[in-house]
């Protein structure tokens, strides 16, 4: 793969060295041509114009969606973020008091307050405590688990330490148990293979703005077939029932499928962003991006390592994440951030440490850069 190419097809890296690719992603110049281009013919022909056309963008982003998840495509739906997407399951769903619901701890909070309305109906909500290894943590949510929990909300990588969760094993426990997995994949998918299937995940949402690459206010919803009718939509709109187009009569019938959950008009510039985004990608090869995301974050782990750093994820090295935290022996984390960004490099600060998550175009020299300056600190 002609890496290079890719570093080229993104502005940023003319002004910025771009580390913060599990916050957001800027947008390359085959995002800014495909907008363009049905912008254009938007101008000239409105909802007529064929540059873009709404059931065939749609049809494309869950055609490249689906076998990257081991999925169906009318299992997907398209939404605007992860969180509207966990408060459509929360909501949805059929508990009692005395039931209980695990959530993750230092979870992000897309994953903890669409569910806290059921603690004032008598839901138990319980907290899993993080651990240091992935097989640690599958401990933890062993000895969480009772006779009462029924559904246990987890982000399929921890978005402070980059740590992934074992999603297989607990998809186990969950589908012995009768317990429905819902995942936040946002930390994960694009990043980590996540096969919906043999990880038993009942429900997933996740954003199109990080690992893959797509735009800011546009998310995606899978719903396992065999859950959909028992998932009672909060919200129903235009779009959630079948044969749409027709405006009159009303009718009661919802669609089949978890497009019933797009509710009524998208934001279709997103739609056309995030298919430019897909389709790079998928350009690659999802497996091609992975790689080169291990390999950078790897060169980057190595490098801050060399310069005395601790780096979180030496604690689960068989689980390979593209999401590198450090600590450095020299200055906190607010002060390594100041000067990041000074040097124009952009990272973010969790839980008292750096997180760096670089992306396909990134490069190892940009990388470099950010261990000269951390090493820097320690001259």
């Amino acid at each position: 793969m002609n890496w290079r190419a890719v570093y080229d097809r993104y502005p940023v890296n003319g002004h910025l060295i771009w580390l913060n690719n599990c916050g957001t992603t800027p947008a390359g110049t085959h995002i800014v041509d495909a907008m363009t281009r049905f912008l254009q013919g938007y101008a000239r022909r409105g909802t007529l114009t064929r540059t873009a056309r709404y059931d065939d963008v749609r049809r494309r982003i869950k055609a490249i969606l689906a076998p990257l998840l081991n999925c169906r495509p009318d299992e997907l739906g398209l939404i605007h973020h992860t969180a509207e997407g966990m408060n459509f399951i929360s909501h949805g769903m059929r508990l009692k008091a005395g039931d209980e619901i695990l959530l993750l701890e230092n979870e992000y909070p897309s994953n903890v307050y669409p569910w806290r309305h059921w603690a004032r109906k008598g839901v138990v909500l319980k907290t899993v405590p993080m651990a240091a290894t992935p097989a640690g943590f599958a401990e933890n949510f062993r000895k969480a688990v009772t006779p009462a929990t029924r559904v246990a909300a987890l982000s399929a990588v921890h978005w402070c330490t980059g740590m992934p969760l074992p999603l297989e094993d607990i998809g186990g426990v969950c589908r012995r148990r009768g317990i429905d997995l819902a995942v936040d994949g946002a930390q994960g998918v694009g990043m980590r293979p996540i096969d919906v299937r043999s990880c038993h995940i009942a429900f997933m949402a996740f954003p199109t703005w990080k690992w893959l690459m797509g735009p800011l206010g546009m998310g995606v919803l899978y719903v396992r077939r065999d859950r959909l009718e028992g998932l009672q939509p909060a919200f129903v709109g235009t779009e959630s029932v079948v044969d749409d187009e027709r405006y009159l009569p009303y009718r009661d019938e919802l669609k089949p499928t978890t497009d019933r959950f797009t509710i009524s008009t998208p934001n279709f510039n997103d739609w056309v962003y995030f298919l430019a985004a897909l389709e790079m990608l998928k350009e690659i090869g999802f497996k091609a991006v992975r790689q080169r995301l291990g390999e950078l974050s790897e060169h980057l782990c190595s490098g801050l390592r060399e310069a005395g750093c601790r780096v979180l994820s030496d604690d689960f090295a068989a689980e390979r994440t593209a999401i590198c935290v450090f600590e450095s022996p020299s200055e906190n984390a607010s002060r390594t951030l100041e000067r990041f960004q000074a040097a124009g490099i952009v990272a973010a600060e969790r839980l008292g440490r750096v997180r760096l998550s670089p992306h396909v175009y990134n490069s190892f020299e940009q990388l470099d850069r950010v261990v000269a300056v951390v090493r820097e600190a320690a001259a």
